[in-house]
């Protein structure tokens, strides 16, 4: 029986620089972990809204308290309405102060609807238009939508937001402390509630105060007659 032949001189030496060179990457690796250490994880739990079980007039006094003091910078802060508004009369709700986002939850009587957020730049052509974004943010969840309930309550809401139908039930805006607490006593303002000054955009949740919300604040009832769209 013969012997299998020994390996190469060469082979050897390539198993031996491959190994070595892979040694070489993991020592690399290794290092550049020491070097970028992994991005921090940014966790934040500012909130504009009353939180669920709330006490309507809790909540309307904790967001009172958030406009007091000396500190005159701006803040983001949620503008809640006494009624629901349509897109074409939010300007007049607030006069010249910067509205950051245009909040929209269809209105139907025991039946739960989506809360939208539309992005508004500093245009009124935006704020204006904002109500029609907002039917295009609905249709364009019909994709994930797999019962026929829910589909029929999409289509209720696009087709009421597309017509300009009183859908917003607030605002989120930009301004100083003392802007903001003349506006709490505008009519048809409910609540204002401002975060601390150091609050960064896009890092808050918000849940506004429904004018039909329920007595202390919980999940619109989803057992009504869905209407014609």
């Amino acid at each position: 029986m013969s012997e299998a032949p020994a390996p190469s001189r060469p082979r050897i030496r390539r198993g031996l620089a491959f190994g070595a060179a892979a040694a070489a990457c993991g020592v690399f690796v290794l290092a550049l972990g020491y070097l970028i250490p992994p991005a921090e994880t940014v966790v934040s739990t500012d909130r504009l809204g009353p939180d669920q079980g709330e006490p309507v007039s809790e909540y309307l006094g904790r967001a009172r308290e958030t406009l007091t003091g000396a500190d005159d910078g701006e803040r983001w802060a949620l503008v809640s309405f006494t009624e629901y508004r349509s897109a074409a009369v939010l300007r007049d709700q607030v006069g010249d102060i910067r509205i950051g986002q245009a909040l929209y939850q269809v209105p139907l009587p025991r039946v739960a609807t989506p809360l939208i957020a539309v992005q508004t730049p500093d245009t009124d052509t935006a704020l204006r238009r904002s109500g029609t974004d907002a039917a295009w943010q609905l249709a364009d969840r019909r994709r994930y939508v797999t019962d026929d309930r829910s589909a029929r309550i999409l289509e209720v809401g696009i087709a009421r937001l597309r017509d300009g139908s009183a859908c917003s039930p607030g605002i989120v805006v930009r301004a100083p402390l003392s802007r903001l607490r003349e506006l709490s006593e505008h009519p048809g303002i409910r609540a204002v509630q401002a975060l601390p000054a150091d609050a960064v955009a896009g890092r808050f949740a918000v849940g506004p105060l429904l004018p039909d919300s329920p007595d202390p604040v919980g999940p619109s009832p989803d057992d009504g007659p869905i209407p014609p769209a």
